[in-house]
C-alpha cells in the first residue's frame, strides 16, 4: 500500500496523440512535450507511449531533460524549448538536442562552441510574434537567415513562435499572430530554405487547424487534460494520471473538537474523521484546506482542517462504512463519483499544468498499459 501514488495510464497517453494525430492535416507531424518530468507523469515513460502512438519528436525545456532523454536510449529528435547559457550548448551538442536561436549575441556564441568541437547543430529560429518572451522580431529575420546560410556549424531545422490567446475565447490577438507568422514562413521560402514550421500548442492545435503548418507541440493535451481548463472529454481526450492514498486512521469527535493546525475547522456535531497519508510535501496544495475533497468507499468526502506537510483529515460524518487501510481517491474516479484535475486547479486558482507538475518526487509513480 502506498501513502502517496501517482498512476499513469500509458494506454490513455497512446488514445490522446492518437486523438490529436487524427486532426491534423496531411504531412503535419506531431511533436509530444515531455518536459518538467513530463507536466509530472514521468518524461521517459510517457515519452515512450507517446512515440509508440505516432509521434516524430520530442520537446523539453533543459537540456538536462534532453542529456536524459538520450540517456534512456531515444534515439528520435528532441528540441530543447527553453534557452541555453553559453556553458550549456556544449552538453547540447553531446546530447545531440535541437536548440533554439532567438539573439544574435547568442547565434553568434553558437556558431563559435559548435566550430571549435566541430559539430554541426540543428537550430530552429523562435519568431516573437507577441508572446514576448524568448524571440527575434520578425523585422530580424532576414539578418538572421543571411548569418545562418553560409555556416557549416548550424543547419535550420526550424522556424517557429509560440501562442498567447490560444486557449482565450476571445481569439483576436490570435489571429494577429497567426497572420505574423505566416508572412514570417514567406519570407522564408523565398529565401529557398524548407524547413519545418511549428507555431501549435496543445489549444491550438484543437481549435485551429490552419495553425498546424508542418509540426504541433503537444505537451498538455497528451496527459488527456483540457488547455481550456474544461471537461478534457469534450475533445476527445483521456486523463492518464490519477493520484490515490489511503485512511491511516479513523476516529470520532465530539462537537466542538477541532482539527489540525490553527484550529481551522471545529466540528459542528458529533462525526468522524479519516486520516490520509499524502500533504503538501507531496505536492497536494495547502490550499486545499478546508475546501478540497477526496473519494472513498465511491462517496466524497470534504478536506476539512488544514493541509500538512504530510496529513490531510477528511469529515466522514458520525455513519459510514469505512475502515482503516482503504484506498482514498485524489485524483481520478471512484465509482459512479471523479475528481479532476481541472476541479482541483478550480479551486487553487490555477490551472491543471501546476497542478500536476507539483507532484514531488516522493509521490511514487507506477505505470500500466
Amino acid at each position: 500500500m502506498s501513502r502517496a501514488l501517482a498512476t499513469v495510464d500509458l494506454e490513455c497517453v497512446r488514445h490522446n496523440v492518437g486523438a490529436l494525430r487524427q486532426r491534423l492535416r496531411r504531412g503535419c507531424n506531431l511533436m509530444a512535450v515531455v518536459k518538467a518530468n513530463g507536466y509530472g507523469h514521468g518524461e521517459e515513460p510517457v515519452a515512450r507511449a507517446s512515440l509508440e502512438a505516432g509521434a516524430t519528436m520530442l520537446g523539453v525545456a533543459t537540456v538536462g531533460e534532453a542529456a536524459r532523454l538520450r540517456e534512456a536510449g531515444f534515439a528520435c529528435p528532441v528540441i530543447v524549448l527553453g534557452p541555453l547559457a553559453g556553458d550549456e550548448i556544449g552538453e547540447a551538442i553531446a546530447a545531440r538536442a535541437e536548440v533554439l536561436i532567438w539573439t544574435l549575441p547568442f547565434l553568434r556564441t553558437l556558431m563559435k562552441a559548435a566550430h571549435g568541437k566541430n559539430a554541426q547543430l540543428r537550430c530552429h529560429i523562435k519568431v516573437d510574434t507577441g508572446m514576448r518572451r524568448l524571440g527575434l522580431y520578425p523585422r530580424q529575420l532576414v539578418e538572421f537567415l543571411d548569418l545562418v546560410e553560409p555556416a557549416p556549424e548550424l543547419e535550420l531545422a526550424g522556424v517557429m513562435t509560440h501562442f498567447a490567446t490560444a486557449d482565450e475565447e476571445d481569439d483576436d490577438f490570435f489571429r494577429f499572430q497567426l497572420h505574423s507568422f505566416e508572412d514570417v514562413a514567406q519570407t522564408v521560402l523565398t529565401t529557398g530554405y524548407t524547413p519545418i514550421f511549428h507555431a501549435a500548442n496543445s489549444a491550438a492545435t484543437i481549435r485551429f487547424p490552419e495553425s498546424h503548418f508542418n509540426l504541433v507541440r503537444c505537451g498538455i493535451a497528451i496527459y488527456g487534460l483540457s488547455p481550456f481548463q474544461t471537461d478534457a472529454a469534450a475533445d476527445g481526450l483521456k486523463p492518464a494520471l490519477s493520484l490515490t492514498s489511503y485512511l491511516a486512521d479513523i476516529k470520532e469527535l465530539a462537537e466542538g473538537d477541532s482539527v489540525g493546525y490553527g484550529c481551522t475547522w471545529t466540528a459542528p456535531r458529533r462525526t468522524t474523521i479519516g486520516i490520509i497519508p499524502i500533504g503538501y510535501g507531496d505536492g497536494f496544495s495547502r490550499r486545499l484546506s478546508n475546501r478540497g475533497r477526496v473519494l472513498a468507499g465511491g462517496r466524497s468526502y470534504p478536506i476539512v482542517g488544514r493541509v500538512s506537510m504530510d496529513q490531510i483529515t477528511v469529515d466522514l460524518g458520525p455513519a459510514h462504512n469505512l475502515r482503516g487501510g482503504e484506498e482514498v481517491v485524489l485524483i481520478g474516479r471512484q465509482g459512479d463519483e471523479s475528481i479532476t484535475v481541472e476541479e482541483m486547479a478550480g479551486l487553487l486558482d490555477t490551472i491543471n499544468y501546476e497542478v500536476t507538475c507539483n507532484l514531488s518526487p516522493r509521490v511514487e509513480r507506477r505505470y500500466r498499459g
